[in-house]
């Protein structure tokens, strides 16, 4: 009797079963994550409840692929990379301040960066190889960006690495 051909190799399916239960375990374990103190007082909110198809309807294409499709901005993009006044970075979505414009610092990243945020959640990103950490709007969810601790460039040894196209910056 021949050997059928998905028996020839069955420790590399053992592998990569093994890498396809992880990941299912990591994706699950982001899922369950629970909410922060800042999630949690919004839980009820009406902005949670709109669906993708009123996302898109209301947001500019860029904004709607970042805040509800975790897309990234291309560095250096965004006109709130230089911006200097003195104001608040608000959601996109839904207006909820975010970052005053205190908090904001030159990382020479490309993207506006922050020492320092108020209303948001976090999840653990698994997307890349090294684990990170995602945050977002407290209120509608939409993601802002992510966290980057101890690399000595902000005065709090935390950066805010914001997607600008997330943000509306409302002036003082």
């Amino acid at each position: 009797m021949e050997k059928l051909a998905t028996d020839r190799y069955p420790a590399r399916r053992a592998i990569l079963a093994g890498g396809a239960s992880l990941l299912a375990a990591a994706f699950a374990g982001r899922a369950a994550a629970a909410p922060n103190a800042a999630e949690a007082g919004y839980a009820n909110s009406p902005w949670r409840r709109i669906s993708d198809a009123e996302w898109k309807r209301r947001l500019p294409p860029a904004s709607y692929a970042t805040l509800r499709h975790e897309n990234t901005e291309r560095p250096f993009s965004s006109p709130l990379v230089n911006e200097h006044r003195r104001g608040t970075f608000v959601c996109r979505g839904c207006a909820l301040p975010l970052f005053n414009s205190a908090w904001k610092f030159d990382s020479g990243t490309g993207w506006p960066s922050f020492s320092r945020a108020m209303n948001v959640g976090t999840k653990p990103d698994f997307l890349l190889l090294q684990p990170r950490t995602e945050y977002h709007c407290a209120r509608c969810l939409g993601h802002q960006g992510h966290i980057f601790r101890g690399e000595g460039i902000s005065p709090t040894d935390v950066r805010y690495c914001n997607n600008g196209v997330a943000l509306r910056f409302v002036p003082a």
